[in-house]
């Protein structure tokens, strides 16, 4: 099946590794944590899931099927499809009755953390799920430094903002230290966010 992405690129799915690769990279993922970010979420999520912590699943990515052939009655085969730009974020679900969304984004940047990064559309989705009540944020991963900050989407928007008015592009390091919650890599779970959650609905009741 042939997949393409907006801007006409093609999708090239990967080869199927072999049983070397395969066991050499679960003992990359589970003896040095080469994780993205994603999967790190991921893995978080299932734990989280299964001790009935919290509910939290990562949004798929919606798929615009174009060509499609029927070799039997019983069976179609897609043939031809493009990935749709995300609508709104990364990941939704609910905590001890709160609603949370968030997005996740990855760095290899040492100082800075550029706005790019994100995208208009997901700026006003946790602007209106924030005014509904939800709990609201961002993950952020400085890979080369092995460190991770929950952003609340509060101080995401004063940046974004003011890039608009000629502010910078980027998010000093210093400034996400000093509004974020910093947390750690983990074994179970590989990242514990939620505690940083509750952190968020605790500052919010005192407010």
């Amino acid at each position: 099946m042939k997949i393409n992405y907006p801007d006409g690129r093609i999708f090239n799915s990967p080869s199927k590794p072999s049983l070397h690769a395969t066991n050499a990279k679960k003992k990359l993922i589970f003896g040095d944590r080469g994780m993205t970010l994603e999967e790190e979420i991921n893995e978080s999520n299932k734990y989280y899931r299964s001790h009935e912590i919290a509910v939290i699943y990562k949004k798929p990515t919606p798929i615009q099927i174009v060509k499609v052939d029927y070799p039997k009655r019983s069976k179609a085969v897609i043939k031809e499809a493009y990935f749709r730009q995300a609508s709104t974020t990364d990941y939704n679900g609910v905590y001890n009755g709160y609603y949370v969304d968030f997005e996740a984004k990855e760095t290899k940047n040492k100082n800075t953390f550029p706005l790019k990064n994100f995208h208009q559309h997901q700026i006003d989705h946790l602007r209106m799920c924030q005014r509904q009540g939800g709990i609201c944020f961002v993950i952020i991963k400085y890979v080369t430094l092995k460190r991770y900050f929950i952003m609340p989407a509060n101080d995401l928007f004063e940046h974004w903002d003011a890039q608009k008015n000629d502010g910078a592009k980027s998010i000093q390091l210093k400034d996400i230290i000093k509004c974020s919650i910093e947390i750690e890599a983990n074994y179970n779970p590989t990242l514990p966010y939620v505690g940083a959650i509750q952190q968020l609905i605790e500052s919010r009741k005192e407010k």
